[in-house]
């Protein structure tokens, strides 16, 4: 038989010879041989799964000492334990999710007049794209949820973007706490999660969404779908694309200049119903203030509008229709051959327009 570099079996693997090597010193996977007289590791093809099974577990967060368990159970209890490991995780993160947002509301000193009286404006957009038959992208805005998601796979994709949109309609707060928002929201996900999943055929969809509790927004993010807050004329970015080219960039091998032109730009490493795993949601609880703007979107706008015509577009037009229809038409303008959602809101004190 054959054996392979690590070069080789880097490429074969989609890892690097680093994570190979760390992989050989922690006792994950050793090489099927080591030559004697250089020290190359070499490996055989049979190994080739044993390390994309390894890899998967270690981007789910899972500790070195239960991927060697998993790595030698069958399939079939391999699964079980992946998911008895992933529910003790969304346990911890709800967890630690109410901690944090109770040491959010001590050390804001929200005013709590303004948050009985903070009111919402918003617009929606969805359009189909010029480029496109069909349309998977979806979006929502109402008085206490503000929603985008970008479905995959077609038809299939367009009902799972607005199945993910239906199920956090549900979670519209009546008056619970709002530090409650973020445990609903990651059980939630795990919810729409196995939904998609088990439609079949391979859907999936993004989903970044905003539930309101008087002045206190709980955000979720899953994809490359996102979320951008206007305050005080500047823009800021709220989420980070989950997807191939951004990991690169974090990695330090991928030029952030490189990133609108790649070829594999829109390869995500999460999204709801995809992949074999449970997906992990980013979760963050945010406090609105009086003339924040809000724009949540599809990569059909964020991809082909630079952020300096996002900014100048939201701070021009003080009505978020006009505004949500400027970005769809810069979006137009350049090029964009997807499917374009947005959603604007805008935040403001109710109180200062009673008589």
């Amino acid at each position: 038989m054959e054996l392979l570099t690590i070069g080789v079996f880097a490429r074969a693997t989609r890892l690097t010879p680093k994570a190979l090597r760390l992989y050989d010193e922690v006792g994950l996977l050793s090489p099927a041989a080591v030559d004697p007289e250089t020290g190359y590791r070499l490996y055989s093809p049979g190994q080739v799964g044993a390390a994309r099974l390894i890899a998967e577990l270690r981007r789910i967060g899972m500790p070195i000492a239960e991927i060697r368990t998993v790595r030698d159970l069958p399939p079939g209890k391999a699964a079980e334990a992946v998911d008895a490991y992933w529910q003790r995780v969304t346990a911890d993160t709800a967890s630690r999710a109410r901690q944090v947002a109770l040491l959010v509301g001590q050390l804001s000193r929200r005013d709590s007049t303004m948050s009985d009286t903070l009111q919402v404006r918003y617009a929606v957009r969805c359009d189909q794209g010029e480029g496109r038959d069909s349309n998977e992208d979806a979006a929502y805005a109402g008085d206490r949820l503000l929603a985008v998601a970008d479905g995959m796979r077609g038809p299939a994709g367009a009902t799972a973007s607005a199945a993910a949109i239906e199920a956090l309609k549900r979670l519209e707060p009546a008056g619970e706490p709002a530090v409650e928002l973020l445990t609903k929201l990651a059980a939630a996900v795990g919810e729409i999660d196995k939904q998609v999943r088990g439609t079949g055929g391979g859907a999936g969809t993004t989903l970044t969404a905003v539930v309101r509790r008087g002045s206190q927004l709980a955000l979720v993010h899953i994809g490359d779908t996102r979320a951008y807050l206007l305050r005080g004329g500047e823009l800021s970015l709220l989420t980070q694309d989950h997807t191939w080219v951004r990991s690169e960039v974090d990695q330090g091998r991928l030029a952030p200049a490189e990133v609108r032109n790649h070829p594999q730009r829109a390869l995500l490493t999460r999204a709801l119903g995809a992949g074999p795993q449970p997906v992990e949601a980013d979760l963050a609880l945010r406090t609105a203030l009086p003339g924040d703007r809000y724009l949540l979107c599809s990569d059909g706008l964020s991809a082909f509008v630079e952020r300096d015509e996002l900014r100048a577009a939201l701070s021009g037009e003080p009505d978020p229709d006009r505004a949500a229809q400027r970005l769809v038409d810069l979006a137009y303008a350049a090029g964009a051959p997807d499917n374009i959602a947005c959603v604007v809101a805008d935040f403001e004190d109710g109180a200062a327009h009673v008589s």
